[in-house]
């Protein structure tokens, strides 16, 4: 079975517990945002997208499987790069339209080289207190 799609799996198609996917609130294209954040420190790593399949893949295989919206296809977090990330447990918050997936991240996690995607060249937004 190819690793490849020219859309993001559609709800009820893949192998997810159908109790979770019928808590998943997903965007137009199937999609829900996964925070990925580094276990043992808190610090947020970067964002990607799963569908039902790519949230089903990361939790049976320990690894992190994204959505590419951008090359439509899945990707496993360090097939290519070897910067893994190792998964340590997956949250749903309370409105079921965003995942938090904790991981042992290996190596860097940003497309660039950095160790997130917050790190160098990001704009830094400091807003005042709202006392203030």
């Amino acid at each position: 079975m190819p690793d490849t799609a020219a859309a993001p799996a559609l709800p009820g198609s893949t192998a997810l517990d159908p109790a979770l996917a019928a808590r998943l609130k997903r965007d137009p294209q199937g999609l829900v945002p996964a925070v990925a954040q580094q276990y043992d420190t808190g610090e947020v790593l970067m964002l990607g997208w799963m569908d039902d399949e790519a949230l089903h893949r990361t939790l049976s295989t320990g690894r992190c499987t994204y959505w590419s919206r951008s090359r439509r296809e899945y990707w496993v977090k360090g097939d290519t790069s070897g910067h893994l990330q190792l998964v340590k447990s997956v949250a749903l918050d309370c409105d079921g339209d965003t995942l938090l997936v904790k991981v042992d991240q290996v190596g860097a996690a940003c497309h660039t080289g950095d160790r997130t995607c917050f790190d160098a060249g990001g704009i830094a937004l400091i807003a005042a207190p709202a006392d203030q």
